[in-house]
């Protein structure tokens, strides 16, 4: 797999350049690079849209890189960075094509996806087992936790392995319960030492390289990272979802394009369900503890259904004291009739701040069962705020977050025109979101965007801000070939400036008809929702008539 590869799409390559360069002219926010050949038919292309580079400053913490087309040979060679929003669905921040797969072609790449992201690196990153990724990992994102992909290492063993898997049918199942059902150290250890000797695979070289590099895949030894997922022992069995089901083998570069389109399409529909979802319906609470109420108006409606899980298992998880050093408690959790599992908890009742074995807040940013125990026998009532981590909540995305940034630049930049589109068009994202929650509103916020176009237009013909501007900073120009030469964008004139003032303007329209589809979505979800309320009432009617009768 880590074998440089050239690949040759019959220029293809150029059809995707040109829907780059349209679309960077259509948003500066937009970011691409390109390196390679001089005429970019073969070179490696890098890009993220908008939306992808603001996703990122709320979920970024941890990044997926998906080479599941390049490891399953796919037609077009596309790679993907992506996330979990604060629904646990899929969130894309950025694409590749990899035409040239070499060490130095994946350093350009994670350079120029960390130049995109502004320079902030995430928290952690999961790859496949690549010898070039692990290299550009190392250079480019030295400080971030590097994991490798579980499906990939257990696909490798069992290409490695492929004998023994065939003569020991029981191996395979062994081999994945060390992995993912140990869960202290020195239970894999000792779990992995028993298995290698019962198989008589103790001189086996590649067992011997994935135990030397132990503490990048096994769950064990990743505990104490956040990789934002909801079980330390199960995650990253697929690396894949964002394209499922729109990129396969049968895919064409004449085809990518439209796939990308409807995938992330689909994925942002999917968001705004989930967004309307929790917004719109109350979850059922399983317990009068005023925690699960607040957990409730905080998280997410799927982040919620897991935190209350935790909680509901306290009431088979007791707490017991086994040590008081005055600031600190210890106490030892484990369920009813299974004391071989228990966990310890630190507590400092002074800080309101505990720490568990088995790091699933520090691993997954939701608070365990454990600590909850914890809280219960000392009377915690609500959450502490340490344990509310927001990329989880409901407001996730709330609070200007180029705002901040834009604080910290020189006054000069902050005036830039990039900053100022970004910041209308996040603006107008949020205000779409909320416009469409119902039908009133709705109605208000189309009135207001009509009298916002109007404004527009009329500033756009008078007054000195459709003369003002500044240098395009986002860098989503840059074409970088074979020297791998940045070109840095020129000023622009009064009349390119005032074309994207009558961009915004477009944008604006474009917001208007997307009310118009939200709007119908929503209707139709309130007709699904009175008609089974007529339903209901239909069956509590007929219930009175039979009890009367």
């Amino acid at each position: 797999m880590s074998a440089s590869r050239q690949r040759t799409l019959s220029g293809g390559g150029q059809i995707v350049l040109d829907y780059l360069k349209r679309m960077q002219a259509e948003n500066p926010s937009f970011y691409y690079a390109v390196q390679g050949d001089n005429d970019h038919s073969a070179g490696n292309i890098f890009w993220a849209d908008a939306t992808s580079r603001m996703n990122y400053n709320y979920f970024g913490d941890a990044v997926t890189f998906d080479t599941a087309c390049r490891t399953n040979r796919y037609r077009v060679p596309l790679t993907a960075f992506t996330g979990l929003n604060h629904h646990g669905q899929p969130v894309l921040f950025g694409c590749a094509l990899l035409f040239n797969e070499s060490e130095s072609s994946f350093v350009w790449l994670f350079q120029s996806w960390l130049n995109a992201m502004s320079g902030r690196a995430p928290v952690s990153i999961t790859t496949d087992p690549d010898r070039f990724i692990q290299v550009a990992v190392s250079q480019v994102l030295p400080e971030t936790r590097h994991r490798f992909s579980k499906c990939g290492i257990f696909r490798e063993t069992q290409e490695k392995l492929a004998h023994i898997y065939q003569s020991h049918p029981t191996f395979e199942p062994e081999f994945q319960k060390c992995i993912n059902e140990t869960e202290t150290i020195d239970e894999f250890e000792s779990c992995w030492e028993s298995l290698l000797e019962r198989y008589y695979l103790m001189d086996n070289e590649w067992l011997q390289s994935m135990y030397s590099a132990r503490q990048q895949w096994v769950p064990v030894y990743m505990r104490d990272t956040f990789f934002g997922e909801m079980h330390a022992n199960k995650g990253n069995e697929g690396m894949s979802s964002f394209f499922d089901g729109y990129v396969n083998a049968a895919t064409t570069i004449q085809m990518l394009i439209k796939q990308y389109e409807k995938a992330v399409a689909s994925w942002h529909e999917k968001e705004l369900k989930a967004d309307y979802d929790t917004s719109n319906t109350t979850p059922v609470l399983k317990t009068p503890s005023p925690m699960e109420k607040q957990a409730a108006n905080l998280y997410t409606r799927k982040i919620f259904i897991k935190f209350q899980a935790e909680l509901v298992e306290t009431l088979a998880n007791p707490a017991t004291k086994i040590d008081d050093s005055g600031t600190v408690t210890t106490y030892r959790v484990s369920k009813f009739g299974d004391d071989h599992k228990a966990h310890s908890v630190r507590f400092n009742a002074f800080e309101m701040k505990a720490s568990c074995s088995c790091q699933m807040f520090e691993f997954s940013g939701i608070i365990c069962r454990h600590i909850l125990a914890v809280f219960r026998a000392k009377n915690v009532l609500t959450l502490p705020s340490q344990y509310i981590l927001k990329r989880w909540t409901r407001n996730a995305k709330s609070g200007a977050v180029l705002d901040e940034q834009a604080s910290e630049l020189p006054s000069n930049s902050r005036e830039s025109l990039t900053v100022r589109y970004n910041s209308l068009r996040q603006e107008a994202i949020k205000y779409v979101e909320e416009g469409a929650k119902s039908i009133h509103v709705y109605n208000v916020a189309m009135d207001a965007l009509q009298e916002a176009v109007r404004k527009v237009a009329a500033a756009k013909n008078k007054g000195p801000g459709a003369a003002q501007g500044g240098t395009l900073e986002n860098g989503g120009n840059q074409e970088m070939c074979a020297r791998e030469e940045n070109r840095t964008a020129p000023y622009q004139s009064v009349d390119e400036k005032e074309k994207k003032i009558h961009d915004l303007a477009s944008e604006l329209e474009s917001t208007n008809q997307r009310c118009e589809v939200y709007r119908a979505n929503l209707l139709a979800v309130l007709k699904d929702m009175e008609d089974q309320k007529l339903k209901l009432s239909v069956k509590v009617q007929n219930a009175r008539l039979s009890l009367k009768e």
